[in-house]
């Protein structure tokens, strides 16, 4: 096997922590990879890992030969890529990824008309309620709303939105309107189990209301429209529910004890290599996302 395929398989593994998801990922036996690396060792002269039944974790050398192995690894995509052409023209597949009711509401458009704009390219989304590892499930560019962690990864920020209390304005006649987060304790709850599920709702000035919701669902959608129907409250994200506040079906509460809004970010892992379907779009994103009035953290709809 030669180097570069070696430095490969032992960079995945680093990434994935993991002897056989990195088999599964490359399309090889377990007993390949596992001998990959100890060649690699071998001709290093260094143990690259400290194995367990439990664990495979990177050594100290190993650690500075995979941040070694990244910039080398990468220097070789973009030497084939460009001689391909692929970083002065959108070429391939895109891979993008976001929560699902952002991904449906405002990227999907985003990636319909880069399409558009560009006939010969192809897109995979991927919109789901959790973390997605971007390296691990080869994702190009992912659009994440929360502070993020420091990963080394490009991040640009395009927007912010609030997190909200809302009922139906049918609810509020028959139950009364929450003056205060502790009012909350008092009132008929729908929750979801997706991104930001927590019993306890957080406000302002580090106030904290632990919830008990009558109906738990896996969707965020499920109880926006418990609450769109009159059920109950939901907690949800302000751009989330931006047509039903439009058209007078529900009503946000609490507006003066919210935290502070959550930042938006389009993200991806190439930097300055980044090839030209992620620079391209990863342009048309940025200016699409920061040009959308629901999307600026504003007390809009309030």
């Amino acid at each position: 096997m030669d180097r570069w395929q070696a430095m490969r398989i032992f960079a995945k593994v680093a990434e994935t922590a993991s002897f056989s998801e990195t088999a599964r990922l490359l399309h090889m036996s377990p007993p390949a990879v596992t001998r990959a690396v100890a060649a690699l060792e071998e001709a290093i002269g260094a143990r690259l890992f400290v194995r367990t039944t439990r664990s495979v974790k990177l050594t100290e050398a190993g650690g500075r030969y995979y941040e070694d192995c990244r910039r080398i690894l990468a220097d070789i995509v973009e030497a084939e890529a460009a001689a391909a052409g692929s970083y002065a023209t959108p070429s391939g597949t895109l891979a993008v990824t976001a929560s699902v009711l952002f991904g449906q509401m405002h990227v999907l458009p985003i990636v319909t008309d880069y399409l558009d704009d560009y006939p010969s390219m192809a897109a995979r989304t991927l919109f789901v309620d959790r973390q997605v590892n971007i390296v691990e499930e080869g994702i190009d560019v992912a659009i994440r709303i929360g502070h993020l962690a420091d990963s080394g990864f490009t991040a640009v920020r395009v927007g912010a939105v609030r997190r909200v209390v809302c009922g139906a304005p049918a609810y509020f006649e028959r139950h009364g309107v929450p003056q205060t987060p502790q009012d909350l304790k008092d009132h008929r709850i729908a929750m979801s189990t997706g991104a930001w599920a927590s019993p306890e709702w957080r406000f302002a000035q580090d106030q904290r209301v632990t919830v008990h919701p009558a109906l738990v669902s896996n969707t965020n959608a499920a109880g926006i429209a418990a609450a769109v129907a009159g059920w109950g409250l939901t907690r949800a994200l302000h751009y989330q529910i931006g047509p039903a506040l439009r058209e007078g079906r529900l009503r946000i509460v609490l507006a003066e004890y919210e935290e502070e809004p959550l930042p938006i970010h389009v993200v991806h892992p190439e930097g300055r290599q980044a090839p030209a379907k992620v620079r391209t779009f990863v342009d048309l994103a940025v200016s699409r996302l920061r040009a959308n009035p629901l999307l600026d953290g504003g007390k809009h709809g309030t």
